[in-house]
């Protein structure tokens, strides 16, 4: 599973932008996809997550200016965010989560995770 990232950039203080993670694969069947954000100095935080079935999940600082979404026919997932503040300075990295096809001999699902390379949005004022 590849994932390609982009849409970051330098962007104003109270902008917008939409991020993009396009997928070697068909998003449709992947368990679990979602973003992170690491910002300067800090640990990698997760942003916000979208299940196979469309179940929509945010992180405490993501909540009401970011809108995770996906194109199932275009295989890419996106990240909207709005009113853009200095504190969203960060390289973005969009992750799946690929559940197997099969239980395990202890009869639960095992999971293995993907990253693209990061795309970095400045917040500039």
């Amino acid at each position: 599973v590849q994932l390609q990232a982009s849409g970051g950039g330098l962007v104003q203080l109270g902008g917008s932008l939409r991020l993009s993670c396009e997928a070697s694969v068909n998003i449709a069947s992947i368990y679990n996809m979602g973003w992170y954000r690491q910002a300067p100095g800090k640990e990698r935080e997760w942003v916000a997550s979208i299940m196979s079935g469309g179940t929509t999940n945010y992180g405490a600082s993501a909540k009401g200016r970011f809108t995770i979404s996906r194109d199932t026919a275009k295989n890419t997932l996106y990240l909207q965010v709005i009113n853009l503040k200095p504190e969203d300075t960060a390289v973005y990295y969009c992750n799946a989560e690929i559940q197997s096809r099969s239980r395990d001999s202890d009869g639960v699902y095992t999971y293995v995770g993907y990253w693209g390379q990061g795309t970095l949005v400045t917040v500039s004022s």
